[in-house]
């Protein structure tokens, strides 16, 4: 009775483990893929990279813009509540930007993608693999890694960082909205406040961000599709596992690298 709470933590730090191992193992090959298939005269997936990265950009958009939208308005009302009792409406404007481009922007866009286009990774490499189609491809000589899983990465890595520029000038843009026409704070001076107040590492900042979110998203997305085995249930437990995984490590990540700029100053 008293082993059962321990070993069932030990099971899942091992399985946590080997997870991360086979991540990392899956990120090393991409890599390594995706520098020397070009260089042994292999062809260059193009055409595949683009259309993922249509996918995952042109289908998101719209959600979100809509999320950004809202959610900058949110932080431009809840600020304004704080700061009318200083007499520091005015700093609505920095507050918003600032934490639009550093933060909020790059995690919401991650979040959407991760639930859009992570969770299809999952599920059709998944659908592959229950369907023999990836051993197929493997029995015909072609590499799975090159032909599947980094098209999709690449279109990821292109993809979120446009996004995430997309929705800091949207959420700033709902920050404007309610300024403008909730505070009575004058369009001028709402948009002098905001570009006096971002400085360039605010905008890398979440740059950098949405690169290492990306990456997590395409690499949990496709372990989890290639690591599915059994049928169609198994296949819906994998994607659910991608989204799932996906937010929290991007939320890690996010963490890490908001306190790696933090300490640099």
């Amino acid at each position: 009775m008293d082993g059962g709470p321990i070993r069932s933590l030990g099971h899942a730090t091992l399985n946590m483990l080997a997870d991360a191992g086979a991540m990392w193992r899956l990120a090393v090959q991409a890599a390594r893929s995706f520098v020397e298939t070009p260089l042994r005269g292999g062809k260059v997936r193009l055409r595949e990279t683009l259309v993922q990265a249509v996918r995952a950009g042109d289908g998101s958009l719209p959600l979100v813009g809509l999320i950004c939208f809202l959610v900058g308005m949110i932080m431009a009302l809840q600020s304004a509540y704080q700061l009318r009792t200083y007499g520091a409406l005015d700093l609505v404007s920095s507050l918003v930007a600032v934490s639009m481009s550093r933060e909020l922007a790059p995690l919401l866009a991650a979040i959407v993608v991760a639930g859009r286009f992570g969770s299809a990774i999952a599920a059709e490499l998944g659908t592959m693999r229950v369907s023999n189609e990836i051993d197929a491809l493997e029995v015909m000589g072609i590499d799975p890694i090159s032909f599947l899983v980094v098209p999709r990465l690449v279109a990821l890595l292109i993809t979120l960082p446009c996004l995430t520029i997309f929705a800091d000038l949207i959420g700033i843009l709902g920050g404007l909205f309610v300024g403008v026409e909730v505070l009575d704070l004058g369009l001028g001076a709402y948009l002098e406040d905001t570009v006096d107040s971002l400085v360039l590492q605010d905008i890398y900042t979440g740059l950098v961000k949405s690169v290492a979110f990306a990456a997590i998203i395409g690499l949990v997305g496709c372990h989890q599709g290639l690591a599915t085995r059994g049928g169609a249930e198994q296949v819906g437990r994998a994607t659910t596992s991608a989204v799932v995984r996906s937010i929290v490590l991007v939320i890690f990540a996010d963490l890490f690298v908001t306190a790696w700029f933090f300490v640099r100053g």
